[in-house]
């Protein structure tokens, strides 16, 4: 009996397969879009810097880009979202209706689909029947769909996750460069890859993926993206006398 209710004990606090999931899913696109914010900022005020050494130049730059990358990177999850969520409820109203109006047949398809998935056909029957009686609905929306119909992605939440994850990461190059340092582009680079580093190593730890490689990709192109837009720079600044 003790064990019977520390077995009880152990799953009430668990989370479901797709909460956990969608929380990763979550945390992996706020990490992508720090990274974004980092390489993208990075290259605006690495590119300024190699063209004039004024601070204020760099530092207009840095916000124009942190201001212009943020609301367009949270405009796009916005519209992506929205156009996933619209496909979803769209799905479901389709799916409520199939079962309002041919319920036995919506019966032997969510039948259909435990046996696909291993159950004995006998069982299959049995479980369709039992879950239909409580909630035929919610029952076919996640055989069916793989969709939980109370919890379906926001695009307001994705918008904003993603606005404040490009800021977050996009605020370390520009508050690198601007120190008061007698080598701000090499503080900066310096500043960018470790952080470049640690959203590297983090992403890839999420995705269960090996971790050095994702690492030394990510610092990669964020040192490359820097060595170019410097160079294009400092040649228009040779160019132009500033």
């Amino acid at each position: 009996m003790p064990q019977k209710n520390m077995s009880n004990q152990t799953h009430q606090g668990e989370q479901h397969s797709g909460t956990v999931d969608q929380k990763l899913n979550w945390l992996r696109a706020g990490v992508l879009g720090a990274n974004d914010g980092i390489v993208s900022t990075a290259g605006v005020v690495i590119g300024v810097a190699g063209a004039t050494a004024s601070g204020l130049a760099i530092a207009t730059a840095g916000l124009a880009a942190i201001v212009a990358g943020a609301f367009s990177m949270a405009g796009g999850e916005y519209v992506s979202v929205s156009t996933q969520r619209d496909t979803e409820q769209a799905l479901l109203a389709k799916e409520r209706w199939e079962l309002e109006t041919m319920p036995d047949a919506e019966l032997v398809e969510l039948t259909n689909l435990y046996v696909k998935k291993g159950v004995t056909p006998s069982v299959a029957a049995l479980v369709a029947r039992d879950l239909s009686a409580h909630d035929a609905f919610r029952a076919h929306a996640e055989a069916e769909l793989g969709l939980d119909p109370d919890d379906l992605t926001s695009p307001w939440a994705a918008a904003v996750s993603s606005l404040l994850s490009f800021t977050i990461g996009a605020i370390i190059p520009l508050a690198a460069i601007l120190l008061p340092t007698g080598f701000p582009v090499w503080v900066c680079s310096g500043s960018v890859a470790v952080a470049l580093a640690l959203t590297g190593w983090f992403s890839a730890r999420l995705g269960g993926a090996p971790k050095l490689p994702a690492v030394l990709r990510n610092v990669g192109m964020g040192l490359l993206t820097m060595v170019m837009t410097y160079a294009v720079g400092a040649f228009f600044g040779s160019a132009t006398g500033a």
